[in-house]
């Protein structure tokens, strides 16, 4: 069992490129079955959850793999795609596994899967995936955890509103559609930038979608697409990850090869916090007082607001500050699971509900604690950056799924962390 060790205390300086975005590569990689021929992706990132996408495509006959030649280009041949059956035990390994329901259903007409895995963060049900498809012609059947889907005839277009702007659903329907009969739009569209990276990379293998990133999406089916070569968008929780490592710690780094307005909604709640970010086109500088001040209320919903994504390191940085913080999630029911092993390190945080408080305190302490998740396993890093002695993260599995080897990253930035 792999463990991050972490002396904390030592404040952050210097400068990091953030990774490609993993929200963006996963649907990309399940988009390249649509493509059928070879797709080389740039700056994607070599993360435990990229890797899962990969062996999902292989499963099915394709060829998918990275450059040993050049760092973060993987290429994928999916010319060779012979099955419409993703195991179980692969769909167990991360959520989005589902993205290839939309994209086996656009290619081939057929997709059986199981329901998909990941972390433990909630509820996320995939019914309106399953009723847009259902409106595109396609039978699905459920039974005993397994989803067929069949379409007798090619898939058509159909007016589909989304009854809340799911990412998931609008990047599953906007697979199916692209190769489907007729006109597809998609209304109350979630508006992710990732959502506009995966539009932008089907429309350069000839796909004709209009309106990613705005409420409405219309996606006019073409007869076939190609291959070409394409870069992921730089990933911004990533990016306000290592913000919020600096502000738990103290210091001044700048984070370059990022879209600053991207994160615009948490820069906001950092500079409430008493820290300074100045933005140019592509790198945020990033400035840390010894001494956080409290925020009175964040509150995550969807794109541009303040991200569900980034609440736990956000609030590990609140542990210390002055004054009391309170988080409302209004996305996932289950994402305050990382606050029993914050008040493991010291952290005084009562959380009820969707509702968490967080009353800052002097100092933490260094202890032996357990990622839940992703991202909670992110905040745990970062609150132990600050902390007073030395703290034991287990469940490091969880954070590759998102991080690039995220003790090196924090290391160059001066951490004193290390993996066992």
């Amino acid at each position: 069992m792999q463990r991050l060790i972490i002396n904390g205390g030592k404040r952050l300086n210097g400068e990091i490129t953030v990774q490609g975005a993993k929200n963006a590569a996963l649907p990309i990689l399940a988009a390249s079955i649509l493509c059928g021929e070879e797709v080389t992706l740039k700056r994607c990132p070599e993360i435990s959850d990229t890797y899962s996408a990969m062996r999902i495509l292989n499963s099915l006959g394709c060829s998918a793999g990275f450059d040993s030649s050049a760092g973060n280009t993987a290429v994928v041949n999916t010319s060779s795609l012979s099955r419409f059956e993703i195991t179980d035990k692969l769909m167990r390994e991360m959520r989005s596994s589902i993205f290839f329901m939309g994209a086996l259903i656009g290619k081939t007409g057929e997709c059986r899967m199981s329901f998909p895995g990941g972390c433990n963060i909630g509820q996320r049900p995939i019914d309106i995936h399953i009723a847009a498809l259902k409106k595109m012609g396609v039978t699905v059947t459920e039974e005993y955890g397994s989803i067929d889907c069949f379409c007798r005839n090619k898939l058509r277009g159909a007016k589909i509103t989304l009854s809340f702007p799911s990412v998931g659903a609008t990047e599953n329907i906007i697979l199916a559609s692209v190769l489907a009969e007729g006109t597809t739009v998609i209304t109350n569209a979630a508006r992710e930038p990732e959502i506009v990276c995966l539009a932008d990379f089907l429309n350069k293998c000839g796909g004709n979608i209009n309106g990613a990133g705005g409420g409405t999406i219309v996606i006019e089916g073409v007869k076939e697409l190609h291959g070409c070569e394409f870069e992921i968008m730089p990933d911004r929780i990533a990016a306000a990850t290592y913000l919020a490592c600096t502000a738990s710690a103290g210091g001044e780094i700048a984070v370059r090869g990022c879209i600053p307005r991207h994160i615009e909604a948490v820069n906001s709640v950092f500079e409430q916090m008493g820290c300074i970010a100045h933005t140019s086109a592509d790198t945020v500088f990033f400035s840390a007082p010894r001494s956080l001040r409290a925020v009175d209320i964040i509150r995550t919903t969807v794109y541009p607001g303040f991200p569900t994504d980034c609440q736990a390191f956000v609030m590990a940085a609140l542990c210390r500050a002055e004054g009391t913080s309170v988080f409302v999630e209004n996305i996932f029911e289950n994402r305050y699971r990382h606050t029993e092993e914050l008040r493991r390190m010291g952290a005084n945080i009562r959380a009820e509900g969707k509702v968490a408080v967080v009353e800052g305190v002097k100092r933490l302490y260094g202890a032996k604690v357990a990622a839940p998740d992703l991202r909670g396993g992110a905040g745990l890093a970062a609150a132990a950056l600050s902390a007073e002695g030395t703290s034991e993260i287990s469940g490091v599995e969880y954070i590759d799924r998102g991080y690039e080897e995220i003790e090196n990253a924090l290391s160059s930035l001066g951490a004193d962390i290390k993996r066992v």
